[in-house]
């Protein structure tokens, strides 16, 4: 058999070179992604079935799923679940239809789109922290400009304290969370109406269709997959929802405005029950991952084949 040239063999040589390439490349990326997220994820999970601490040489007895079973019974968990859910039912939709609605609005060439493009997406970049003492203010029950704005249409003074109730709290952590928000929607919607094509825009308005009708049978249609982008994403970000609860009621009072995060941070930062925390968080990732295979999916069955 005749022995590959120099040639052939620098061209094999070549290919498997540049196969390899990309997968080099990854590396960095995938360490890093196993040693902050999958390890940690694992040890999430492990330490649930155990009644663990973080004192070095203590002992960590197996429960099993006792974890899991208090978690179910709990009532500060269940509180915690209705107001998460509540938050996804309610923040989700409104900021998918006021980004979208934002979006349409400024892909028309209107003075200063620019500007207002620019303020639609500034919350999203401002600290939680500014946002929260803003917010705070705002709905403070002293001096504060709701209640100011509120006792203009009162017979006499408004003094509600907003953050001490449980459903005016909750209130309050749903708008500032959709303000904050809808700037992330309205960039992804931007885009892709930006993408859509002009030439069947135009040949659809040509034919006599009237708008709600090229929205419904063009528009839509042509940006599906980046609506079950922003909605499955925006679904994941809201289950996860903590920070503004945190920053602006504290969970309170009595934990009547609490998420399932801050439970499960409550757990571990300040009664170290690092296990039951895991149990609760374990619960959550699973809910992530659901959402993630459905991203998936709806992506894949928006494509155009």
């Amino acid at each position: 058999m005749d022995k590959p040239s120099g040639a052939g063999f620098r061209r094999a040589r070549q290919r498997a070179g540049n196969l390899l390439t990309p997968y080099a490349l990854l590396i960095p990326a995938a360490a890093m992604f196993a040693v902050f997220i999958i390890y940690p994820l694992y040890r999430q999970f492990n330490i649930s079935f155990y009644d663990w601490h973080i004192f070095p040489g203590a002992s960590n007895p197996g429960v099993g799923l006792t974890n899991f079973r208090a978690m179910f019974k709990d009532p500060a968990v269940r509180t915690a679940a209705v107001n998460t859910l509540l938050f996804v039912v309610i923040t989700v939709p409104i900021q998918i239809v006021l980004g979208l609605a934002a979006a349409a609005i400024l892909t028309d060439r209107l003075p200063g789109r620019g500007l207002l493009r620019g303020l639609i997406f500034i919350p999203v970049v401002t600290s939680w922290v500014v946002v929260a003492y803003i917010f705070a203010y705002i709905f403070a029950e002293q001096g504060g400009l709701a209640n100011a704005f509120l006792s203009l249409f009162a017979s006499h003074p408004v003094h509600t304290d907003w953050l001490a109730h449980r459903w005016t709290g909750e209130a309050v952590i749903w708008i500032v969370s959709i303000w904050k928000g809808i700037g992330w929607s309205f960039i992804m919607f931007l885009a892709a109406l930006d993408g859509v094509p002009r030439t069947l825009l135009e040949a659809s308005r040509v034919d006599g269709a009237r708008e709600g009708s090229v929205w419904r049978h063009v528009v839509l249609p042509s940006i599906r997959p980046t609506m079950a982008f922003v909605l499955v994403l925006l679904l994941i970000g809201a289950s996860q929802v903590w920070i503004q609860v945190f920053l602006l009621t504290g969970g309170g009072p009595y934990g009547s405005t609490q998420v399932l995060l801050g439970v499960a941070y409550q757990q571990a930062f300040s009664f170290f029950n690092f296990s039951y925390a895991g149990a609760i968080a374990s619960v959550m990732a699973l809910v992530v991952l659901v959402f993630s295979i459905v991203q998936i999916r709806l992506l894949r069955r928006g494509q155009v084949r």
